[in-house]
């Protein structure tokens, strides 16, 4: 890495911000108490990755759920990314199915981003 170069946010730590302002955003938006993780990502061993398939994970799922109802949305399901990382092929497939299902998705590049969709949602405004 360059000399003062910032080093880039991994998705985890995106993810891990937008929980955190969540947390703070609780008084005055309590539904951000249901949002939660999806842990379908991330290298794991062998024997894990298939006792997890057997359990039912299934790749492609987005990273975060609120199954909180607004409009004419069952839910909302954002697939989180950092820096020029795009969604797979797998991750829009899935995107394109739960739209299909009623739920409101997005993808999002970093937590304010994430944070922003959130709110709209919450609130009821125009979403992109």
């Amino acid at each position: 890495m360059a000399k003062n170069q910032m080093p880039r946010p991994s998705e985890s730590n995106e993810q891990i911000a937008l929980f955190e302002w969540a947390g703070y955003q609780l008084k005055k938006y309590p539904e951000l108490g249901l949002l939660y993780h999806i842990p379908n990502g991330g290298h794991r061993h062998a024997t894990t990755a298939r006792r997890l398939k057997a359990e039912g994970v299934k790749a492609g799922v987005p990273d975060v759920c609120l199954p909180v109802a607004r409009g004419a949305y069952h839910g909302l399901y954002i697939e989180m990314k950092a820096g020029k990382n795009k969604p797979t092929q797998n991750q829009e497939r899935w995107l394109n199915a739960l739209d299909e299902q009623g739920y409101y998705t997005a993808v999002c590049v970093g937590w304010e981003v994430a944070a922003a969709i959130i709110l709209k949602y919450l609130e009821g405004g125009d979403l992109p």
